[in-house]
């Protein structure tokens, strides 16, 4: 995942150009973040070839050159996958009584192919106000920050009272990908146990002139779930065709699914959003007035969809995203399947989605399958005073003015497998993005510099703020 790019921050919001900001000369402790921020981009993490292992020894070897003990430091991974290791690491509190907060990032980042980007895509480069490079944005530059931060307070002249603990961990990006943060609560959840865990998801939304103009925290998301759709048939020649079809009847199974809505289901965080979403006076915004009086309303849910920031926080979602059919030119398909994403609304388990797929399509003949159905279902953290008042109070030092609001996620974090330790996760705002996402997941994927060093500094005041340091 990345800064919220869908949900809450598009729904009150335009988009617009970016707006170069003017490069200053780095204060020390800066340029001492910046190295550590480079060394992760430039550390391929992708799941095809890259290493997050290598990335989380390289930020181990940081934090044990700035005074942590090799005790303060727990490596792991999957013995059969050995390239998909995380770190964690404990900065242990002046108060035991105090409690723990958990810092957590992924280190892994989604494919990017040389031959398709700008620059080269695992080189940080600065350019015209921006870092570019892949996982600048999603999320090298707060996965930075937690490593920052800890170096800081290590080498500060007072301890935090409370225990800090980060983890950087791998499979994030990928379904099917070990991953690190499930490990940890499955397998060691003593190394993780905090009063609540500082993740990504939140972030802020930068006007077209560039100037701030909304901050959020992430305070619930979706679980995103993997369905295999599939369609055998005994085939035959191609000059011999028959009415049943793999391909065709398949076919006719996505386009049941693709005609299918799922009931709306609102949430207090979602209701605030929408609440804001609808006092714009567009139709959709209109629709959504009608909708928060009456959720029952099919109508005026309909056309507050159309705003497919609004579509994506309503309710369930599947939509189909890959297919393969058949063997060869000349002969009738055999096999023909297709993957279907899920992302599923608070609360709901992938069974139920699953039921209400089965009973869309209607035939007993498409298959469908759960791939990876291990997951927990999506939990909501409650908005506690106790986390979100720094949040605010940090802000008002920081971004005098920019409102912080909650938003829900359209999409999927790690902070979804800390509901089985009844651990509240919440996406921290603090680096701001333009309209466009940044291209996370996408091609020459970029984030402005002056957001990271002010993101940065943010961060690290709110840390403090928790962690009880002057």
């Amino acid at each position: 995942m990345r800064l919220i790019a869908t949900g809450i921050l598009g729904l009150s919001l335009l988009a617009g150009g970016a707006a170069q900001a003017q490069d200053a000369a780095l204060r020390p402790d800066q340029a001492a973040y910046r190295a550590i921020y480079k060394e992760l981009v430039e550390t391929n993490t992708t799941l095809s070839v890259g290493s997050c292992t290598e990335a989380a020894a390289k930020m181990g070897a940081r934090l044990k050159g700035a005074g942590f003990a090799d005790g303060d430091i727990t490596y792991f991974a999957d013995p059969s996958k050995p390239k998909e290791g995380g770190i964690v690491a404990h900065l242990k509190g002046s108060d035991p009584k105090a409690g723990a907060i958990l810092l957590l990032g992924h280190l892994d980042v989604v494919e990017a192919r040389r031959e398709d980007w700008t620059r080269d895509p695992f080189t940080l480069i600065e350019e015209n106000g921006y870092f570019y490079g892949r996982g600048t944005a999603d999320m090298k530059a707060l996965d930075a920050v937690w490593v920052d931060t800890l170096i800081r307070l290590k080498q500060g002249k007072a301890a935090p009272k409370r225990t800090l603990k980060l983890a950087l961990t791998c499979g994030e990006e990928t379904n099917e990908a070990f991953n690190g943060a499930d490990w940890l609560v499955k397998n060691r959840p003593d190394l993780i146990q905090a009063d609540f865990g500082l993740n990504e998801g939140g972030g802020g939304r930068l006007a077209p002139d560039g100037r701030r103009e909304v901050m959020t925290v992430l305070a619930g998301e979706k679980a995103s779930q993997n369905f295999l759709l599939e369609v055998t048939n005994p085939g035959g020649h191609s000059s011999r065709p028959l009415p049943d079809n793999a391909i065709y009847r398949l076919s006719e199974a996505l386009l049941k699914i693709r005609g299918h809505v799922f009931p709306v289901k609102l949430t207090d965080i979602t209701r605030q959003a929408f609440a804001i979403r609808a006092e714009r006076p567009d139709e959709a915004g209109v629709a959504l007035k009608r909708l928060l009086a009456n959720p029952a309303d099919a109508e005026a849910a309909r056309i507050a969809s159309t705003d497919p920031n609004v579509n994506a926080i309503l309710h369930t979602n599947c939509i189909t995203t890959r297919l393969d059919a058949g063997h060869a030119s000349n002969a009738l398909p055999q096999r023909a399947t297709a993957i279907v994403n899920c992302r599923i609304f608070p609360g709901e388990t992938w069974q139920e989605t699953r039921e209400t797929l089965m009973r869309v399509i209607g035939d007993s003949r498409v298959s469908i399958k759960a791939l990876n159905a291990d997951k927990p279902i999506a939990i909501a953290p409650p908005l506690d005073p106790r986390v979100i008042e720094p949040m605010k109070a940090v802000a008002a030092k920081h971004f005098p003015g920019v409102p912080l609001i909650p938003g829900m996620a359209a999409g999927a974090t790690d902070g979804l497998y800390f509901g089985p330790v009844k651990m509240a996760v919440y996406g921290v705002p603090g680096m701001f993005g333009d309209p466009d996402g940044g291209f996370a997941h996408g091609l020459n994927e970029r984030i402005r510099v002056r957001s990271v060093y002010e993101g940065r500094d943010y961060l690290f005041d709110l840390v403090k703020a928790y962690a009880g340091v002057k």
